[in-house]
């Protein structure tokens, strides 16, 4: 027979430690929503840089942050939340304390919103994040994109989107004045440069950035920054899947708070 532990013998897991805590909570909320320069999570948690820049340092040892040098000026840093990770750790917390508490599998419903995706050059990024959107959602969410300023499609963009079943040959590269006048419910900026230049859109869509470094950049032949392009594939379907998920949620809230 096995002995069950005394009462205090056993520790929470650690995600629930460092999650538990106040003003990291705060932090990973803010962080859920949108990758941040750390004066913006200053601003928003309304705390000193000192002690937001500590506590950002606890969640990036414990592995839910990571941080990069921004792409549009080298002296600012953005933070990103690793949802998945997240999700990992709670469902494993949960488990722990009853294997009862096992999340579901959960069956994708129909949702309608529309995302404009947004990069530099149109070339890649956005162009898969596009593409991955309308794939991941099944059409329920209306996917565009542009850059700021347009270069043609990068032929390992096409490349790593055909191994996922998905054809980009045909597309061709938008400026983002084109959808200046167009309403969409989600402007996602892929590219630091291009946040800062960003003009306003009609209906205030909610803005989210993701600091996703330019594949298109690495240096080397075609062949050798493949990988790159399979790197932010991989990152951007991630990312994706979860906006899916926050958008279902958000629909359904809302159909329920027009239905009471």
């Amino acid at each position: 027979m096995v002995a069950r532990p005394e009462h205090g013998e056993s520790s929470p897991p650690r995600f629930l430690s460092l999650a538990g805590h106040q003003l990291r909570w705060r932090l990973m909320s803010e962080l859920a929503r949108s990758d941040r320069r750390v004066g913006e999570l200053c601003a928003l948690a309304g705390r000193r840089q000192s002690l937001v820049s500590y506590h950002l340092r606890r969640l990036r040892d414990g592995g839910l942050v990571s941080m990069r040098r921004s792409a549009a000026d080298g002296r600012d840093t953005y933070y990103a939340l690793d949802l998945a990770r997240c999700g990992e750790l709670l469902a494993s917390a949960g488990g722990e304390l009853h294997p009862g508490l096992a999340p579901a599998p959960r069956e994708r419903r129909t949702a309608v919103a529309s995302v404009l995706f947004l990069c530099t050059g149109n070339s890649a990024r956005s162009q898969m994040a596009e593409a991955l959107c309308e794939q991941l959602s099944g059409g329920t969410v209306n996917a565009d994109s542009a850059g700021s300023h347009p270069k043609p499609l990068h032929p390992n963009a096409v490349r790593v989107m055909r191994e996922r079943g998905i054809d980009l040959a045909g597309r061709r590269s938008k400026h983002l004045s084109e959808f200046r006048h167009r309403r969409f419910d989600y402007l996602i900026s892929l590219c630091d440069r291009v946040r800062e230049v960003c003009p306003e859109f009609p209906g205030g869509p909610e803005l989210i950035h993701w600091s996703i470094p330019d594949p298109a950049r690495e240096p080397g032949s075609d062949e050798e920054t493949l990988p790159a392009f399979e790197r932010t594939t991989t990152a951007l379907s991630t990312r994706i899947d979860f906006l899916i998920e926050a958008i279902e949620t958000t629909t359904t809230t809302r159909e329920v708070t027009e239905r009471a």
